[in-house]
């Protein structure tokens, strides 16, 4: 006997067609897995926030061509919500204050990310990872710069935000930012004899190479 599927009343739910310009939805007709969304993110210059800060939605960054990390996630939620993937950010904490936010899914059970950033070990991953921490711990050592070293970690849900049009706004959307600072997050307990030659390994790499991308970690094979 089939079952009748529920829809929790809680969550908001995606837009139709008619909600897009149809722009915005040839991009979405386009870009269908996250591999294919994380291309265009790549594709996409980097947000640097010359002029203030930003917080674009999907058809902020669209009208602008670019995006720094967060503006990524709300783009690729958006693209592949329409496709069957729950919009759901993962969010880092730093001992630097300087976090940085993912677009999350899984695939055949195992969990993957899409994203943007300055930094090349901090964009997307490959669905190959059983466990949530299995994928924080892959982004471990890349994050260490200098200064950074992810201290925690959790998983929102975008469609809690039923008050914040995060997905379509013409405007920035600070809702999502605050929801993600009052979250709770799960700490991370990493090796501080790895952590220290880690950060001993990136330090010679920069001196020796102020600017090219820092691509020498042993899980170059996860990323996306």
């Amino acid at each position: 006997m089939r079952r009748r599927r529920t829809i929790d009343k809680r969550l908001s739910p995606a837009p139709g067609k008619e909600a897009f310009r149809p722009k915005e939805w040839a991009l979405i007709q386009k870009y269908r897995t996250p591999r294919q969304v994380q291309a265009f993110l790549r594709a996409l210059s980097y947000n640097w926030e010359k002029k203030g800060e930003t917080l674009r939605s999907f058809r902020g960054v669209l009208r602008h061509g670019q995006a720094h990390c967060l503006e990524a996630a709300l783009t690729a939620a958006i693209l592949l919500e329409q496709h069957g993937y729950p919009p759901l950010l993962l969010d880092f904490d730093s001992q630097d204050n300087l976090g940085h936010v993912l677009f999350l899914f899984r695939h055949r059970g195992r969990y993957g990310t899409v994203a943007r950033s300055r930094d090349a070990g901090l964009h997307g991953r490959k669905p190959v990872f059983r466990t949530l921490r299995q994928l924080v711990l892959s982004y471990v050592d890349p994050y260490v710069d200098g200064s950074g070293r992810i201290t925690s970690y959790g998983v929102f849900d975008l469609r809690t935000l039923r008050r914040c049009n995060w997905r379509l706004s013409p405007r920035n959307v600070w809702a999502v930012e605050q929801a993600l600072l009052r979250k709770r997050q799960r700490k991370l307990k990493t090796s501080d004899r790895r952590y220290r030659a880690m950060l001993r390994r990136y330090l010679a790499f920069r001196e020796k190479h102020p600017h090219r991308p820092a691509t020498f970690y042993s899980n170059r094979h996860q990323w996306m």
